[in-house]
């Protein structure tokens, strides 16, 4: 190597939970860089997610982001003309930034209401280990099982 390595900026903690992941959240949900309304519908959510479940709304999101994270996924690899799907371990951040991805995107591609009641259901069925960001973990997984046979592809 020639250079250092970059070096990583963390994200300050948010207001109100004075929490990183929900400050990283945030950051993913925000849309043209408006911040101010990507809080709002984040804390409008979990103040949704505290009235229906009567549990706090920051453990209903943590555990809700680590039934999400994947642990597994596939990368596709090159090797004499062929492609293969090669089963890689996720590094802890990323498996973070997918998960919170994963539900952001669920969220947004729900029927209904504000973005606040999507992103509160989409947290709390995340939360019961159903709903469609989970299937994605799920599926993640099953193909890289289906693909383990590649695995001494790895890099």
């Amino acid at each position: 190597m020639r250079r250092n390595a970059s070096v990583r900026k963390g994200v300050m903690p948010d207001p109100k939970y004075n929490n990183k992941l929900v400050a990283k959240f945030i950051n993913i949900i925000m849309y043209r860089g408006k911040k101010s309304i990507a809080e709002r519908i984040v804390y409008n959510s979990f103040n949704i997610i505290g009235d229906k479940s009567k549990k706090p709304p920051l453990e209903v999101f943590q555990k809700a982001v680590d039934n999400v994270r994947p642990l597994l996924e596939v990368k596709a690899r090159r090797m004499g003309g062929a492609t293969y799907q090669v089963p890689i371990e996720v590094k802890s951040d990323r498996s973070m930034t997918l998960a919170l991805r994963w539900l952001k995107t669920f969220a947004k591609n729900r029927k209904g209401k504000s973005m606040e009641d999507r992103l509160a259901s989409e947290l709390l069925d995340a939360y019961k280990g159903e709903g469609p960001a989970v299937k994605k973990k799920e599926d993640t997984h099953k193909m890289a099982e289906a693909n383990k046979a590649f695995s001494h592809f790895r890099w």
